[in-house]
């Protein structure tokens, strides 16, 4: 009996060391570097993937207008409608255990971040089940928002892990954007998108903005608040992130609850808006995913939250609730950890958790197509 107690009590004692571990850095103060040789990281190795980093910028124009108009030229009645910003260089940090080991580039410069900002506002729906202001993820949204949103045999049938998962196939139109003319299929012509009928909820993931800004809009009326009201006061303030980020919507994505009218935000930038944040404050939030929720000594998120939204969904196992999952499938990256999970958006921004080394990593413009090579470099390191 005593040394099944001295077992248990030692075994708290590593969880306890072990959840100590973790450094969290303080608002308004410099972030504690260690050096990687006290990891025992291969500092070469770790040099060669910031290189990389650093000579495979984003080859799009750093001005992002420019960039956004090229990128989707192709897609129909594209236009410019939200705030956009001039970028800068490549640029990133890689924590391990919190501390900062490596960092390149002007990591305190406010940057458009596009689709990553779709992991920031998958968050506030983990929050609101957190709070109980929805059920579950499971329900339907038409039993939350009684508008003509999800009016229609079609759209009542959606849910909330519908939207999260991208595979809703929401027909309509929100903020002038039509359904059918973001991201279009590239076979057959503007009527076939147009008139095709809908695909079952569920079934088909459909990388779509319209449909994410629906899911914003729907969790602004549930919240009764602009979502980056939300997401200052329970996660940025929280995390002692900078004041300097901002959350834009479409110049005129206005919606009016309990008589007041509020900014209805994008999930992402492709025709403008979105979230604009440092790189410092992009590794502080995916330090709190990497500690499962946990900032210190606050769970600001549920872990079960975190491990609904980084599991796979049906018609796409590298797709949880707008977080991109490592498993095998077509965007998966060989040799590496199939537990990690990770943020992207257009442009090569991402942020990637990778709990097995406790690492964070983030990095700005870089080519899209090499993060996968540069991930290997990085893993290299810590191997």
């Amino acid at each position: 009996m005593k040394k099944r107690y001295l077992i248990i009590l030692l075994f708290c004692c590593f969880l306890k060391l072990h959840a100590q571990e973790y450094y969290f850095p303080e608002a308004n103060s410099s972030w504690e570097r260690k050096t990687p040789k006290s990891f025992k990281i291969n500092e070469k190795e770790l040099n060669s993937a910031v290189a990389f980093a650093e000579a495979n910028e984003y080859s799009g124009s750093r001005d992002l207008r420019i960039a956004i108009l090229k990128g989707f030229e192709l897609e129909p009645f594209h236009q410019i409608l939200g705030p956009t910003k001039k970028r800068g260089g490549p640029a990133g940090i890689i924590l391990k255990n919190g501390y900062i080991v490596a960092q390149w580039g002007d990591t305190k410069r406010v940057d458009m971040t596009f689709s990553v900002t779709k992991s920031f506002l998958s968050t506030m729906a983990g929050l609101a089940e957190d709070d109980g202001l929805m059920s579950n993820t499971k329900d339907n949204v038409a039993h939350y928002i009684w508008d003509d949103t999800f009016k229609g045999a079609h759209n009542s049938k959606i849910t909330w892990e519908h939207l999260l998962q991208q595979n809703s196939a929401w027909s309509g139109e929100l903020w002038g954007g039509k359904d059918w003319a973001d991201r279009p299929s590239s076979e057959g012509d503007i009527d076939d998108w147009k008139f095709e009928e809908p695909k079952e909820p569920g079934t088909v993931m459909e990388y779509n903005d319209v449909r994410v800004n629906v899911l914003a809009y729907s969790l602004t009326h549930l919240w009764r608040k602009p979502m980056p009201l939300v997401l200052k006061e329970r996660i940025m303030d929280k995390i002692d992130a900078s004041t300097t980020w901002r959350w834009f919507g479409y110049d005129h994505a206005w919606t009016e609850i309990d008589g007041l009218k509020m900014k209805s935000v994008t999930g992402g930038g492709h025709s403008g808006a979105g979230l604009f944040i440092n790189t410092e404050d992009m590794a502080r939030f995916g330090l709190l995913f990497l500690n499962n929720g946990k900032w210190q000594n606050e769970q600001l998120i549920s872990s079960s939250w975190i491990k609904k939204a980084t599991t796979p969904s049906t018609p796409n196992p590298n797709y949880g609730y707008m977080w991109w999952l490592n498993k095998k499938g077509d965007r998966h990256w060989e040799g590496l950890s199939e537990n990690i999970y990770y943020a992207a958006g257009f442009g090569g921004n991402f942020i990637v958790i990778d709990k097995e080394h406790d690492v964070v990593v983030i990095t700005r413009w870089l080519e899209p197509n090499k993060i996968e090579e540069f991930m290997k470099k990085v893993t290299a390191a810590f191997k």
